[in-house]
């Protein structure tokens, strides 16, 4: 007879449970656990994708360290909203095709990421999966898949736009800086005959031409999987490429620092004597053995972001979240470092501005009209960032064992993109 009056009593016990367990989770704001993949109450989860490993002995490893030093950062300062970070470092994708999808894949099916940040890679295969998946994926814009793909984003913009773009007009008017003026002067491209290395040929040929250079030369024919052991072939073409078949004033090589460093000592070997520069070689650790650092002596490194050697507050903040995301440790700088923190860093700032019920949809929102000043890749805004880049940078020359400012930090204005 009481029996049924209990059973009564739990389960109205356990609605009102129920309800106010409903009321408080109403009440924070915050989306429930199971509705936003990568998303609890307290935590965003997110993992990156990074050429660690590769054939050459190239390697990206350090963008795993400076996106953790800026999640670490953040997380230290109370989260995004409250939520903590929970970065779950890099895969390696080897600069292979197919296990950059095959990380892709796994960081959404099985790790359930809500975001993939960073992505540095020569190659992004899994850039349609990853959009199709509506996963909000930050990194370097240096290929075609950063420019127009709903969920995907360049941390400093869109760097090899379609037609209707706009290029970044940073190197050409640096290098202009170097050598007096554009008028008259002759520039060599050369590149590495892969994706990235066929729209940096098709986007730097037409930068470098709009500032008034002529360019004679501009392939992407190195082989990207083997390293040449002789780089003759190549210097003989470069060094007749000139007006009147004689050498072009600047050679300006889009490729990684193995082959830069072969080119370059092949060059001077010849007995050029003209300007060279790469976007790749900006990295105190080359320096640690004199071959290394005589091949790049005199070298004129393109930067997308403020030099390490200023000394504005960002720059400060950078270093010290790297120091202490090394354990407490000065390590030498690297411009890996700074792709991972910017990738980490522009996720952030959307996702803050994504407000507590952070989804999908909430963050492309919050990216639509997103837009920030200062950073330490100048002035940010998406969507422009779709189709351009933030237009910003600086170049560093190495001078006896150490990188000096050439041409300082600053921003130019765009070009259309044909």
């Amino acid at each position: 007879m009481f029996r049924p009056l209990r059973v009564v009593v739990v389960v109205a016990a356990a609605s009102a449970l129920l309800l106010a367990t409903a009321c408080n989770s109403a009440s924070s704001g915050k989306t429930a656990a199971s509705s936003v993949r990568g998303v609890t109450a307290d935590t965003i989860k997110v993992g990156g994708i990074v050429s660690m490993t590769t054939a050459s002995g190239y390697s990206k490893k350090d963008t795993d360290l400076g996106a953790r030093a800026r999640y670490d950062r953040a997380n230290a300062e109370g989260g995004i909203n409250g939520r903590r970070i929970e970065y779950l470092g890099a895969e390696d994708d080897g600069q292979d095709p197919a296990k950059n999808l095959a990380a892709a894949r796994k960081l959404v099916q099985r790790d359930q990421v809500f975001a993939v940040s960073p992505m540095s890679s020569v190659t992004f295969a899994g850039a349609d999966f990853l959009d199709a998946q509506k996963v909000p994926t930050v990194g370097w814009g240096t290929l075609p898949s950063f420019c127009g793909p709903a969920h995907i984003y360049g941390f400093n913009g869109c760097l090899v736009p379609m037609p209707g773009g706009t290029l970044n007009q940073t190197w050409p008017e640096s290098l202009a800086a170097v050598l007096g003026g554009a008028r008259g002067k002759s520039v060599a491209l050369i590149a590495g005959d892969n994706d990235a290395g066929k729209f940096g040929i098709r986007t730097f040929t037409q930068g470098f031409k709009a500032a008034g250079f002529q360019v004679p030369y501009a392939k992407a024919v190195v082989p990207a999987t083997s390293m040449p052991s002789d780089w003759s072939a190549y210097t003989k073409e470069i060094l007749r490429s000139g007006p009147g078949g004689g050498a072009p004033d600047a050679v300006v090589s889009v490729m990684q620092t193995p082959y830069n460093i072969g080119l370059f000592t092949a060059l001077k070997r010849s007995g050029y004597k003209g300007v060279l520069s790469d976007p790749t070689d900006y990295d105190p650790g080359l320096l640690a053995k004199d071959a290394t650092k005589q091949a790049l002596d005199g070298v004129h490194v393109l930067l997308q972001f403020q030099p390490f050697e200023s000394d504005s507050p960002a720059m400060r903040q950078f270093k010290d979240d790297i120091r202490k995301a090394a354990g407490g440790k000065d390590v030498p700088l690297n411009m890996h470092m700074m792709t991972g923190y910017m990738s980490a860093d522009l996720f952030l700032a959307i996702a803050a501005r994504a407000g507590e019920d952070l989804t999908v949809d909430s963050f492309q929102k919050a990216a639509d009209g997103f837009s920030d000043t200062g950073t330490l890749v100048g002035d940010r805004a998406e969507p422009r960032g779709k189709k351009e880049s933030f237009g910003c940078g600086a170049l560093v020359r190495l001078k006896d064992g150490r990188y000096e400012v050439a041409v300082p930090f600053k921003c130019y204005p765009p070009i259309p993109f044909a």
